[in-house]
């Protein structure tokens, strides 16, 4: 993956926050499966290891909030997981089951790139590192892949066993682009209260997609920042409204 290009594909590219969780239950296939369905360019989607050392697509170090079990993710096989209902509330999705990796990149369409937020220091370690990269390889999509966190230092451990693998850092609080990582991702208001924040990146050429994901109502400004990318909750909405925003700037 070059810096986050996406050929046939325009910016700002949309990136799916746990693939559409306002219409299905987060961080599963079919919420997946609905956002590539709405045309979003990227998944983001997060990753945890089970205690037998399979890499989890679940947010939480626990299970508890989405799904009708209890306890660490990390402390739970991978059999364990696959017991639980990862509905999350949601009618009709009661057989969602927490995603493996390997489960996810088996749907991932070609041409989307997918964005796997590291959630655990387990990723400090070379070998897991070592062992993510090599199975994205397997499955053919290293290429198309980037890392995120708001760890730097599990970013930098990546980085330091796959040097081309593009990594994005996610930050609440810092108003000035970091200079190492080639993406970007400051917490929504620092581009109104730093309007330089993407053109500075840009000179260093790095790539923004601001953390906001309800971000319809300030699209007109990232669209007027040149923001590489937006990222949402509801990515068939938050498309419609992008069109819009292209529709009246053409008139």
């Amino acid at each position: 993956m070059d810096k986050l290009s996406l050929p046939g594909r325009t910016k700002p590219y949309l990136m799916a926050h746990r693939g559409n969780r306002v219409l299905c239950p987060e961080n599963t296939l079919s919420s997946f499966s609905k956002a590539f369905q709405e045309g979003a360019d990227i998944l983001e989607t997060d990753l945890h290891l089970s205690a037998d050392e399979v890499f989890m697509c679940i947010h939480d170090a626990t299970v508890d909030r989405t799904t009708n079990g209890s306890g660490a993710v990390c402390e739970k096989t991978l059999a364990e997981l696959k017991q639980l209902s990862a509905s999350n509330g949601f009618a009709g999705y009661e057989n969602e089951r927490i995603p493996t990796l390997s489960e996810t990149a088996a749907i991932l369409p070609a041409g989307v790139a997918l964005a796997l937020e590291l959630k655990t220091d387990r990723f400090l370690e070379p070998e897991v590192c070592r062992r993510l990269l090599e199975e994205l390889h397997t499955a053919g999509i290293l290429e198309r892949t980037l890392v995120l966190s708001f760890s730097l230092p599990r970013l930098q451990a990546v980085k330091a066993v796959e040097h081309s693998l593009p990594i994005g850092w996610i930050t609440m609080a810092k108003l000035f682009p970091h200079p190492q990582p080639e993406v970007l991702g400051p917490f929504w208001p620092a581009v109104f209260l730093n309007p330089f924040f993407v053109r500075r990146a840009h000179h260093r050429q790095q790539l923004v997609c601001p953390l906001d994901p309800i971000p319809d109502g300030r699209l007109w400004y990232y669209k007027w920042l040149n923001c590489d990318a937006v990222v949402s909750d509801n990515p068939g909405a938050t498309l419609q409204a992008l069109k819009r925003i292209s529709f009246k700037n053409s008139d």
